[in-house]
């Protein structure tokens, strides 16, 4: 019963966030914004496919522990995507409110984005094997969590200023999707049942794409 409903969720939102994202690269019609924003939803499902699609097979055929390996190098490949995706939120941002300026909050997007990656590049992540430490699971989500925190502000900051209703509740979806991931990487292995939260955490992200999308539909 997990096999099938988890692989038809998955399955659902990967094709939803594509095309989504494939329609907005297609017809933002020069506006910068949408382009950025289409580019992210197309990143944010593809590289979570490279986990998904590993996790559906193993459930449907011999089990999630023989294999280990595919699934660790997909959540690496997932983990780097997210932190691009994050960064292109960023410029987003920066789009739809016209923002100059401000090289301190991109320098330190980027610092943070960076160190994000080298992290989960670090050998001691030990991706491939079925006893990664939780520490370095700790280490590599502190930047990450930082720079969700730093676009949290700056689209609730924004967007009320502006009194801008599309993007009203953008900064939520970011909150939440945090707010699902971070027990997760916490307590999902001593505590399975935990694991359960990835999937209000990934109608987060269909949120979050759906507001773009929106957005640009309304503006035609």
């Amino acid at each position: 019963m997990q096999a099938i409903f988890e692989t038809l969720f998955d399955i659902v939102y990967l094709i939803t966030v594509i095309t989504l994202g494939i329609l907005m690269i297609r017809g933002n019609k020069g506006r910068k914004q949408y382009l950025l924003y289409g580019v992210m939803a197309v990143a944010l499902g593809c590289g979570d496919a490279f986990h998904l699609v590993p996790r559906a097979i193993a459930l449907c055929t011999t089990g999630l522990e023989n294999y280990t390996a595919a699934l660790g190098i997909g959540k690496l490949v997932t983990s780097i995507t997210m932190t691009l995706f994050y960064v292109l939120l960023y410029y987003v941002w920066r789009c739809r409110y016209e923002v100059e300026g401000r090289k301190k909050m991109t320098i330190s997007v980027w610092v943070l984005a960076i160190v994000r990656i080298l992290l989960c590049l670090m050998p001691q992540n030990a991706w491939t094997s079925a006893d990664a430490p939780l520490s370095w699971g700790i280490y590599r989500n502190i930047p990450f969590a930082i720079l969700g925190a730093l676009i949290v502000a700056l689209f609730f900051r924004s967007a009320k200023a502006s009194e801008d209703k599309p993007f009203h509740f953008l900064w939520l979806t970011v909150v939440l999707s945090f707010a699902c991931y971070i027990p997760v990487v916490l307590f999902a292995d001593a505590v399975p049942a935990v694991g359960m939260l990835m999937i209000p955490k990934t109608c987060a992200y269909v949120w979050t794409v759906l507001i773009g999308y929106n957005a640009m539909r309304g503006e035609k």
